[in-house]
């Protein structure tokens, strides 16, 4: 019992090099979250002219097909 805990004590000690550091994740989580606060604002203005644009488009493609 005690070699197959050191068995998979040692196999799981290569996976903390695959896990960065609290501080990096931290900056990370950051970073991530700003960018997402910037494209949310950009995306709420884009979003309803996309909208109006696509549906112009459509009622268009409708039109012609009469």
């Amino acid at each position: 019992m005690l070699q197959l805990f050191f068995a998979v004590a040692f196999s799981a000690v290569p996976l903390t090099l695959y896990v960065p550091p609290i501080r990096s994740l931290n900056l990370f989580v950051e970073t991530i979250e700003e960018l997402l606060r910037q494209t949310s604002l950009y995306t709420l203005r884009v979003y309803p002219r996309l909208r109006l644009a696509i549906s112009r488009i459509f009622s268009n493609l409708i039109r012609l097909s009469r």
